[in-house]
């Protein structure tokens, strides 16, 4: 077999190899109690969030004055808010709500910060050099500021939220496409689809971009709780989701004045976010152990 035959048949070979990492950083995951432990609760939280409000149709805004501030009892287990609004339900109803803000600032950093991630660690040079300066910019600032600074200028509500959050975790997405991809532009599957012909369009996306997954995946995992955190602290400020949708940091912004008259106004709330955040954390930081290349496999 000659040079350019070695090279080529080294393509599925990595493939086979990438392969068997992602077998057995599942059997991995699988025996980390606390990662398992994080996609209980997640699981929870996501069946809880979308099937009881089918199967339990009740609006999380209706008020009754009659039982306003309400201490928790069998009938309203975590008690009323002072408008007399059903903890649990609104508890219920805003974990659609923060899931969906996680979930669709996630997706957004991701289609902008893994393109031009890839693209910077491919290319290098001047392109290099001009990503890499407005992503020192946008490090610059704490990503919740930067959230915050964005959502002032857009305005409050739900999309804004989202787009606010979203662009905050680009630059991090960027910096870490890119690291995965100066580590790998030089393998030799890599050079061996160059000496082929290969655009660097399809070089990028069917050689690079499956390979650079593992920590794009990770990465993502962490920042849906993050997300959260960063929505809910915008509804505490009151430049978030805005009244009288049931949004967790929203529901935690409106209980602190009561934090002594009612403390379970703010606590349930909060104890929410704490929990589904500690979930993603759990369930990160496992997918990172057993996933990641350089900490080995049992």
């Amino acid at each position: 077999m000659n040079k350019d035959q070695e090279i080529t048949a080294s393509v599925p070979e990595n493939n086979i190899q990438e392969y068997g990492h992602w077998r057995n950083g599942i059997a991995k995951l699988l025996r980390n109690k606390a990662a398992c432990f994080g996609g209980i609760i997640i699981f929870m939280f996501i069946v809880t969030s979308f099937l009881t409000p089918v199967l339990y149709s009740k609006n999380p805004n209706a008020q009754d004055i009659r039982h306003a501030l309400e201490p928790p009892s069998l009938e309203r287990p975590l008690g009323t808010d002072e408008l007399g609004r059903n903890i649990l339900v609104r508890i219920i109803y805003g974990g659609r709500i923060s899931l969906a803000i996680s979930i669709s600032a996630v997706v957004l950093a991701l289609l902008i910060g893994v393109p031009f991630g890839q693209v910077s660690g491919y290319f290098g040079g001047k392109i290099d050099f001009i990503i890499q300066r407005i992503t020192d910019v946008m490090l610059s600032f704490p990503p919740f500021l930067l959230a915050l600074a964005l959502v002032s200028v857009l305005g409050v509500g739900l999309k804004n939220t989202i787009i606010s959050v979203g662009i905050a975790g680009i630059p991090h997405t960027i910096r870490i496409t890119r690291g995965c991809v100066l580590s790998i532009r030089e393998q030799v599957y890599v050079e061996a689809a160059r000496a082929a012909g290969t655009p660097d369009r399809i070089i990028l996306f069917r050689h690079i971009l499956p390979n650079v997954m593992v920590p794009i995946i990770v990465n993502a995992t962490l920042f849906l709780g993050m997300a959260i955190i960063f929505a809910a602290g915008l509804g505490f400020l009151g430049v978030g989701v805005q009244p009288p949708d049931p949004e967790w940091g929203t529901m935690l912004g409106a209980g602190r004045s009561l934090l002594f008259a009612a403390p379970y106004v703010a606590t349930f709330p909060g104890l929410a976010i704490f929990l589904v955040v500690l979930g993603f954390n759990l369930l990160g930081d496992g997918l990172r152990d057993a996933l990641d290349p350089r900490l080995g496999y049992e």
